[in-house]
């Protein structure tokens, strides 16, 4: 998703934009709240089914009091600087990624080692239980803000338009744009390719020129950012899940009334299945319709990407950062 469309200071973007944008939750004379959400994914993508559940329970409990605007395609600015806009109470909320949230909350790294996951029940175990409780805890008191909700972002997989890769050697040399995660960077660079962190919003071009090979993402970005017209070869590496929390400002909470603020609450907790299953069947429908467009998928021997990472000791080197190894044997172990 394009995590990037706007690059430019926060405080420049906050100046530009009107002072009646800003006020997210002001409430009028008339007791009504207007709530205002950014996300950088388009109206397709599974951010907009979740604001969107947010927004219709909101609106059922609150008798109509409460009105939810959303901003998505990164109009308000990318992903990093509505996060900062989320801590600075100028707008309510955000969908904030594991790899968006990394940089500011190292902990929340944790939950993008490679290939640490063993499929999506363990994924949402551990954020529905004790990890995610905790990592929680830590986003809200770094951005000074309220995760209502753990949220689901796909499943990543390198493609790129040179090879197949089966197995790590093929990934020798290939400059591979990844998320902005010195965990996944690193863990890159010990498979043998050439990392980049280039904006989102370049990626294309990128590719399309030769100055990258590829990258890694979901199915979805593959088919909605139009990928797959200067790709060839999608492996199914599987190699990240990607969480998002669901941030409110808690500048912008702390203005609501009690019982508004029980109901945004309830009202984001309610997001969480919705826009998970919205994710798994946009994931499902883009790869079919990939493969209607010809696009080539291969397996990969998962066992020999995992065995490099692990004699890379990535996890060991990066345990610090995250809450030590005894945090991570307990997310494997969950």
């Amino acid at each position: 998703m394009n995590s990037s469309m706007l690059v430019r200071p926060v405080a420049l973007l906050v100046a530009l934009v009107s002072p009646f944008l800003l006020v997210s939750c002001g409430g009028g004379s008339d007791g009504k709240v207007t709530i205002k959400l950014a996300h950088n994914g388009n109206e397709q993508h599974a951010f907009q089914d979740g604001y969107n559940a947010f927004a219709e329970a909101l609106a059922a409990s609150t008798d109509g009091t409460v009105t939810v605007q959303i901003f998505p395609n990164s109009q308000l600015g990318s992903e990093e600087e509505a996060n900062e806009m989320v801590e600075g109470g100028h707008i309510a909320g955000a969908a904030a990624s594991a790899a968006g949230l990394a940089p500011t909350v190292k902990e929340v790294d944790l939950l993008n080692f490679p290939f640490i996951f063993n499929d999506l029940d363990h994924f949402y175990r551990v954020l529905d239980g004790p990890i995610g409780d905790r990592l929680a805890k830590q986003i809200e008191e770094d951005l000074d803000c309220v995760v209502l909700a753990w949220w689901f972002s796909g499943i990543r997989n390198v493609w790129n338009s040179t090879r197949p890769v089966t197995v790590p050697s093929d990934l020798k040399g290939l400059k591979i744009r990844v998320i902005a995660s010195p965990i996944v960077r690193e863990s890159f660079g010990a498979l043998g390719a050439l990392p980049s962190t280039m904006s989102f919003g370049e990626l294309y071009s990128a590719v399309q020129t030769g100055v990258l090979d590829g990258a890694e993402s979901d199915h979805t970005d593959l088919l909605v950012e139009k990928f797959y017209e200067v790709t060839e070869y999608v492996s199914m590496t599987e190699h990240l899940y990607l969480a998002a929390a669901f941030i409110f400002s808690k500048k912008q909470f702390d203005k609501l009334t009690p019982e508004m603020q029980q109901a945004v609450r309830a009202a984001g907790a309610a997001t969480a299945q919705i826009q998970r299953k919205a994710m798994e069947s946009k994931n499902e429908s883009s790869l079919a319709e990939l493969k209607e467009l010809g696009i080539k998928f291969n397996d990969v021997d998962g066992d020999k990407f995992r065995d490099i990472i692990k004699n890379a000791k990535i996890y060991e080197n990066n345990a610090e950062d995250v809450g030590g190894m005894a945090m991570i044997t307990e997310l494997i172990e969950q």
